[in-house]
């Protein structure tokens, strides 16, 4: 129970990768708010049956009013805020020179530009009590992908302002640090398994040195690390979980 009594905000947390790193921070004794544009009594009610805390908020991340409403109840429920991970994030994929402003524009809204609401509005809260952890999500794609122009760039984005947010407050007593995901196993990448009898799947395993697909328990572990005191000393720092598929 390495985070009882921290309050953590994760974004995305509706299903999937947000929803695994949520249960793991409830597992370690955190007061979790899952947030997400979608509903998330799902996760709320898992993590509850598990013995946990936690409540749903319903946010548009690329809005900075209602971000700055997630982080108001976060002080209004629990008292604090004194981990945020910044995990919602769409894909809008094309090639470049066929990919439209809107495509491009709405990934970029909400992959960095949230992820920067996130970060500022939780640093604002952070740098008064000087503690916190933020946590940001960006990708393995963040080094360049074919038809990925717009996610690559936002997540390339995310790892410049966790460097960035990382330097600035580290005197203040807050780590920011960046995971990269890599092929992760959740609903959406498992309905590759039904594209051509699983040759889509079995071409995506070929590139893991490790073989197999990871799970969002496996992101969700290094997420509870960070925001432990045990990584106290750890910042600005940019790590991979990808089976060896990152490089």
């Amino acid at each position: 129970m390495r985070l009882s009594n921290k309050t953590a905000i994760v974004t995305g947390a509706g299903r999937g990768l947000g929803r695994g790193i949520a249960k793991k921070l409830a597992r370690e004794g955190a007061r979790v708010i899952a947030a997400d544009m979608a509903e998330t009594d799902k996760t709320v009610a898992e993590i509850t049956e598990a013995g946990g805390t936690a409540s749903g908020f319903r946010v548009n991340v690329a809005s900075q009013e209602e971000v700055r409403a997630l982080i108001q109840y976060a002080i209004d429920t629990y008292g604090g805020l004194d981990i945020m991970v910044n995990n919602a994030g769409i894909n809008r994929d094309g090639m470049l020179h066929k990919m439209s402003a809107e495509n491009w524009n709405v990934v970029i809204d909400v992959d960095l530009t949230g992820t920067f609401y996130g970060t500022q509005e939780a640093l604002k809260v952070m740098r008064q009590q000087e503690s916190g952890r933020i946590i940001n999500i960006s990708s393995g794609s963040w080094l360049g992908n074919i038809g990925q122009a717009n996610y690559a760039a936002a997540k390339a984005g995310v790892v410049g302002l966790t460097k960035t947010a990382a330097r600035e407050n580290a005197r203040k007593g807050i780590t920011c640090n960046a995971i990269c995901p890599g092929f992760i196993e959740t609903d959406m990448t498992l309905k590759l398994k039904e594209v051509n009898d699983g040759a889509a799947w079995d071409s995506m395993m070929q590139r893991i040195p490790m073989g197999f697909a990871g799970k969002p328990e496996d992101v969700g572990n290094l997420v509870a690390f960070l925001a432990s005191d045990e990584a106290s000393y750890i910042t600005s720092e940019v790590i991979n979980v990808g089976g060896g598929m990152i490089v």
